[in-house]
């Protein structure tokens, strides 16, 4: 009877077949460097309040993960940088000159209500630094409007101007509020109050440089808003890095500069390049649509989800700051939009390789 040569066994694996070299570690601190290069700046401009905020906020991410795990009997994983990632967003998304304790229960909330009851990290239905920051908002929203940081220069538009244009003090002092983005919203109606042409405040804000102060980060808002110009920077590494896609950011953000120059071209204003502008490079559209909107638990999986995904988020955005009672609408429109995230998955799923839509 012939020998029978022993033969090298088949080793069978779950997929993926082909791996990439980043782990889920390596891409987290490498997203986590990239937000606290951005905060550092933030440091820089709006002071060591800021730096406190955002420690204070990694500190409760880490020590609420690591507390949880434990009282659960789940392995620890605090190492994976996703918890740091968590209260730096949060962080990112309060005034600099807002309570420590609220920056540490929206952490505890993000953290633990929002990813860990879940079932940890990749489980999660909603980003959780933004449920943090709607928990916050909706819980102490005094807190979360006020506080701006005031810059040497004075806020914008200007404080310190006493008459700019047809514009008077009064009117002035009115719409000289914490964000340009709120003056731009609530500035039309009261100049419409009083009369005067929509135009003036054109010439407030070009007056001041709005563009280029939204670019270089002296304005208020929250501590993440510092530099348009950084978190564009900050985006595009992450898209070079191949941490996250293009298909997101620039549907969002595209669904957004689209609408806001057809809204303005079709209200009869004169400037509706720079209107759109506005919306672009203020609040938090840009800290959105690169560092929160991608992330990769809560989004589409398929590159027509993702597009769907942001041109989604960009419509509620835009229809929040238009329609709403409130300037800011990223928040809401990435939440809303992560429940809609199985719908899309389920509409936009590849056919499988050999397998027509006949044949399922």
């Amino acid at each position: 009877m012939p020998e029978v040569k022993e033969k090298s066994l088949l080793i069978l694996s779950p997929p993926p077949h082909i791996k990439a070299g980043d782990s889920i570690n390596k891409i987290m601190w490498t997203f986590a460097a990239v937000l606290m290069l951005i905060c550092s700046y933030s440091i820089y401009i709006s002071g060591l309040r800021a730096a406190l905020i955002l420690a204070v906020s990694v500190v409760s991410g880490i020590t609420a993960e690591a507390v949880f795990q434990l009282l659960v009997k789940r392995k620890i994983r605090v190492t994976d940088g996703s918890s740091v990632i968590t209260g730096l967003l949060v962080g990112m998304n309060v005034p600099s000159h807002s309570p420590l304790w609220m920056s540490a229960a929206g952490t505890v909330f993000a953290v633990v209500i929002v990813k860990e009851f879940f079932g940890g990290l990749g489980f999660n239905i909603f980003n959780p630094a933004l449920a943090g920051r709607a928990f916050m908002a909706a819980s102490w929203p005094v807190y979360m409007t006020t506080g701006w940081h005031i810059f040497p220069s004075g806020l914008i538009p200007a404080d310190k101007l006493t008459m700019t244009g047809d514009l008077t003090q009064g009117v002035l002092d009115a719409i000289s509020r914490a964000t340009p983005l709120t003056a731009f919203k609530e500035g039309g109606d009261l100049l419409r109050e009083y009369n005067i042409p929509f135009e003036s405040l054109y010439d407030l804000f070009i007056r001041n440089n709005t563009l280029k102060i939204l670019a270089t980060g002296n304005t208020g808002g929250c501590i993440g808003e510092a530099s348009a110009l950084l978190l564009l920077a900050g985006g595009i590494f992450l898209m070079f890095r191949k941490i996250i896609t293009w298909h997101i950011p620039v549907s969002f953000i595209g669904s957004v500069a689209l609408l806001s120059y057809s809204y303005y071209s079709f209200t009869g204003i004169s400037f509706p390049g720079f209107a759109a502008l506005i919306h672009i490079l203020s609040g938090g559209l840009l800290l959105g649509a690169f560092f929160m909107a991608t992330d990769m638990v809560t989004s589409p999986l398929s590159s027509a989800g993702m597009i769907i995904f942001g041109t989604g988020c960009g419509l509620i955005t835009f229809a929040i700051r238009i329609l709403g009672g409130y300037p800011e609408g990223v928040c809401y429109a990435i939440l809303i939009m992560n429940a809609a995230v199985p719908l899309i998955d389920n509409f936009t799923r590849p056919a499988v390789f050999g397998i027509t839509k006949k044949s399922i």
